[in-house]
């Protein structure tokens, strides 16, 4: 009925507000954030005056009052209906106006199967239980840490209140990595998906206290004049430590993969470096002898994770050092639109798992035209050949090639043997 809401559109009204502020009204009732939050829903908007009644209708206006008056013996505790005055052909009357509920009246309302309301997202008992355990582990608790919390499954949860209680406890986490925090019950990995969360509710964030792992990779020599010497053609390199590499190299090649690294061709000046995968940016960015090469070059797979990766590594390089080291502009190889083609043969559509690869949205800047094509293509959400072609599908040999070719058009004349 148009301006009147019926006692089932009330309530179906009333599960959408639940879901948006119900984390706001659980915080309230332990005193946090405000007032009491009460879920109110007009009844008749618009519809104030006799006038307006007449344009609608005394028989629907009969109708949905005697609808709301058989509603009004079945409401439950904590939802009240406010009524207000209407004069309709002279005679006052009190008519529904509002309907009110609190959080406790609203779930029981939308649990009634009588009102034919969808269930609501939130479980208004386990809402509240994690809220008391983050008041009790001295959390910050605010409607949008709730909502997080809650979104986590329940053995994160637990380690999530662990971790809020250790840091209290150890108030200088200096001493440990980030992957050694003594946390009972957190794997090594957990704070990668969940750090920002902690810092939230902990109110610091451990990520930024713990001591700095050192990066260390591996790298491949792959200068002809030194394999010939006779000295070790692979090594690691380690931030910090007393060792050097070999030799500067003019360029330095990022690959992905571990046997592209190995078995890479003799190239004159360069050295092949492992990458080791989306941490690559953080990584490699400040390596000194890196920074200080002629030309970095990327060569990762044609697929979401290694468009990520490069974009990744291309933003942080394109910033100055820590150490004031100049911005570095990084190239790809084997990476644009017309590889996809070139390859198309060895592209697939599942992970080793066996899993269908999933579609990216996520927008990448600093991707160049040709590799922002080849990206969206395979990452798209429509339908698409294949999402993957793998870095060790492609023949070193082209690898070899399709990097001489860009050092040639960047002033470079490197050999191979």
């Amino acid at each position: 009925m148009s301006g009147l809401v019926t006692p089932g559109d009330a309530v179906t009204a009333i599960r959408h507000k639940v879901d948006q502020k119900w984390a706001d009204a659980v915080c309230a009732d332990l005193g946090v954030g405000g007032d009491q939050v009460v879920f109110s829903v007009p009844l008749r908007p618009g519809v104030s005056t006799g006038k307006a009644v007449e344009r609608l209708g005394h028989a629907a206006w009969h109708e949905w009052h005697m609808l709301w008056r058989e509603f009004y013996d079945q409401l439950p505790a904590g939802v009240r209906l406010v009524r207000k005055a209407v004069t309709i052909r002279g005679v006052a009357g009190d008519f529904p106006a509002t309907l009110n509920a609190t959080l406790d009246g609203a779930a029981t309302l939308i649990a009634d199967a009588r009102f034919g309301a969808e269930p609501s997202i939130v479980d208004i008992g386990r809402a509240r239980a994690l809220a008391s355990a983050l008041r009790s582990a001295s959390a910050i608790l605010t409607p949008a840490t709730l909502r997080a919390v809650y979104r986590l499954r329940a053995n994160d949860v637990e380690v999530l209140i662990s971790a809020v209680t250790w840091l209290r406890q150890h108030p200088d986490a200096s001493t440990w990595t980030l992957r050694q925090l003594p946390v009972p019950g957190m794997h090594t990995k957990w704070l990668d998906t969940n750090g920002a969360l902690l810092r939230d509710v902990a109110g610091r964030d451990v990520r930024d206290e713990v001591r700095p792992r050192l990066t260390v990779m591996h790298l491949t020599y792959v200068d002809p004049h030194h394999t010939a010497s006779g000295r070790r053609r692979h090594d690691a390199w380690t931030t910090g430590d007393v060792h050097d590499i070999a030799y500067r190299p003019r360029a330095v090649l990022i690959v992905e993969n571990r046997d592209s690294r190995l078995w890479f061709p003799p190239v004159s000046d360069t050295i092949v470096v492992e990458g080791g995968g989306k941490a690559a940016a953080a990584l490699l960015a400040n390596v000194p002898w890196i920074r200080a090469a002629d030309h970095v070059v990327y060569w990762g797979d044609i697929d979401a994770d290694g468009y990520t990766i490069l974009n990744q590594f291309r933003a942080t390089l394109a910033e100055p050092a820590p150490d004031g080291a100049p911005p570095k502009p990084v190239t790809s190889i084997l990476m644009e639109a017309t590889d996809l083609h070139r390859y198309s043969e060895h592209g697939v559509n599942h992970d080793k798992a066996g899993r269908p690869i999933k579609p990216s949205r996520e927008p990448l800047p600093h991707l160049t035209e040709a590799e922002t094509t080849a990206y969206n293509t395979i990452a798209t959400a429509g339908p698409t050949p294949f999402r993957r072609i793998e870095q060790e599908a492609i023949p070193l040999a082209h690898a070899v090639t399709r990097l001489l070719r860009v050092l040639k058009s960047q002033g470079v004349g490197l050999e191979t043997f």
